[in-house]
């Protein structure tokens, strides 16, 4: 699905701007800052500005277009893989992995039928592979 599909898909109106921002997310699964979207694509959009890449993520979370993380000390990363699935934040490295759930074990967490829940985000913090690896060798 091309970043112009998907975003009619969410009920959003095609611009330059939104397209690039997307196109990014859906190329680079690194769970890229506000900062780090801008500093890539403002080489391709001279006129692009750091309050256009916020405002743009702002209405693609809005839409459920991109999923918003929260997982480092409050910072924003954004994920253009809105299906469900986990992250995984490693404290040496500071990198955020996709990490396979289980949806269906997921939804016998759910609270009552009461609360209608619109997202869910399971996070987990703590060292990866790569950084263990290193520190016990």
């Amino acid at each position: 699905m091309t970043a112009k599909e998907h975003l009619i898909n969410h009920g959003i109106r095609p611009s330059i701007q939104r397209m690039a921002v997307m196109q990014y997310l859906m190329d680079h699964c690194t769970h890229p800052t506000v900062d780090e979207i801008y500093v890539n694509l403002v080489s391709e959009i001279p006129t692009l500005s750091r309050t256009t890449v916020y405002n743009t993520l702002e209405l693609l979370v809005a839409h459920r277009a991109v999923l918003e993380i929260t997982i480092e000390g409050g910072k924003a990363h954004y994920d253009g893989r809105v299906t469900p699935h986990s992250h995984f934040f490693c404290n040496e490295c500071k990198n955020i992995y996709d990490i396979e759930v289980d949806a269906e074990k997921l939804k016998a967490f759910q609270p009552s039928r009461a609360y209608l829940v619109e997202s869910t985000q399971l996070n987990y913090t703590g060292i990866c592979p790569h950084c263990r690896n290193k520190i016990e060798n």
